[in-house]
């Protein structure tokens, strides 16, 4: 098991909590958690506008995002739930997962200055098919801003 790395920020508004690596799924356990979190920036909102072309002005526009029901900018959906992505690929079960599938419901909103909380938690293996449900959940303070679930084919010390 490959967990036991320090710790790499990868940028100044990053705090992982946890080693980045791989836990092949002959290591992984029904329950195993991780998570990092990130403080939302308007850097983040504008770049990730830019590379999605998603520019809806709720997320750029203040004038514009007051008249909204959000009364205010919010961050992309799609931007909070990268950072499940990042917890997935990084660290649980890391470098080697291949994504299959994810739900995601948006609970409420997150705005820029926010600090995010992204956590994976382990619901079910299938070592045969080398599969593995996780639940995924942001929060912001106490709040749940999105939850899921996603289904990875896991990396394995046999094959990979």
């Amino acid at each position: 098991m490959n967990d036991k790395r320090p710790t790499q920020l990868m940028e100044h508004d990053m705090f992982d909590n946890l080693p980045r690596g791989t836990i092949v799924i002959e290591d992984l356990e029904v329950g195993m958690t991780r998570h990092l979190q990130k403080q939302v920036t308007d850097r983040d909102i504008e770049l990730f506008a830019e590379v999605s072309t998603d520019r809806n002005p709720v997320h750029l526009d203040d004038a514009y995002a007051q008249d909204t029901i959000f009364e205010g900018r919010i961050a992309h959906g799609m931007l909070t739930a990268g950072l499940v992505s990042a917890v997935i690929g990084e660290q649980l079960p890391g470098h080697g997962t291949v994504y299959l599938g994810q739900t995601l419901k948006f609970m409420a909103p997150v705005r820029p200055g926010d600090m995010v909380r992204a956590e994976v938690t382990v619901e079910a293996i299938d070592h045969a098919k080398r599969r593995v449900t996780l639940a995924t959940r942001c929060l912001v303070g106490d709040t749940v801003v999105l939850k899921g679930e996603a289904v990875v084919l896991a990396p394995s010390r046999k094959f990979d």
